[in-house]
């Protein structure tokens, strides 16, 4: 296919639209492959619990999630379970914001997308600058924080078993996230 011809991002979430997509999935594209994850209580719970953490410092509108955002690199359309904005971020006139926007992003992981997480969406949060990737792994029980990205990489990592706190106030985030509850069904 001659490179004029290729699908952008836009063809191809128009493309998923009109598809069946199950019930309680969410659909995003890496690096040009689409997957489909499921998105099950536990996950729903999780990311309720950080949600309503992080409204002691921002504003609803300020929190989005599994919204699109279209990420640096080929065809990176992600929906991150939780994203927090910058101040005064707005939407495009497509109705989609600008991931350099981004202040914040909580990805919990799905056994099957697992790789994903750990892989390519931390290269490309770190390729955007965003200033904290929180990955919670219900299956390790862990969580891992990567902070202050540069060329492409995040140069701190912390790991914390769930029900120990996981300090942010250091970062943008700035507070501290209660994970006792994190992993429980």
């Amino acid at each position: 296919m001659a490179e004029s011809d290729e699908l952008t991002l836009d063809d191809l979430f128009e493309m998923l639209e009109r598809m069946p997509v199950p019930e309680g999935y969410k659909v995003e594209i890496v690096e040009g492959t689409v997957y489909m994850s499921p998105q099950g209580k536990c996950h729903w719970d999780l990311i309720t619990d950080v949600y309503e953490q992080l409204r002691a410092g921002y504003a609803r509108k300020r929190l989005t999630s599994d919204v699109r955002f279209d990420f640096p690199g080929h065809l990176n359309g992600f929906c991150p379970d939780l994203a927090a904005l910058k101040a005064g971020a707005k939407a495009d006139a497509k109705g989609k914001c600008d991931p350099r926007d981004i202040e914040f992003v909580l990805e919990v992981i799905s056994k099957s997308t697992a790789p994903n997480d750990y892989g390519p969406k931390k290269a490309v949060y770190a390729e955007a600058e965003v200033p904290v990737y929180l990955v919670a792994d219900r299956y390790t029980r862990r969580c891992h924080v990567y902070t202050h990205p540069k060329g492409g990489e995040y140069q701190s990592e912390l790991t914390v078993a769930f029900g120990e706190p996981v300090d942010l106030t250091g970062t943008v985030v700035a507070l501290t996230l209660t994970t006792e509850d994190f992993g429980l069904d």
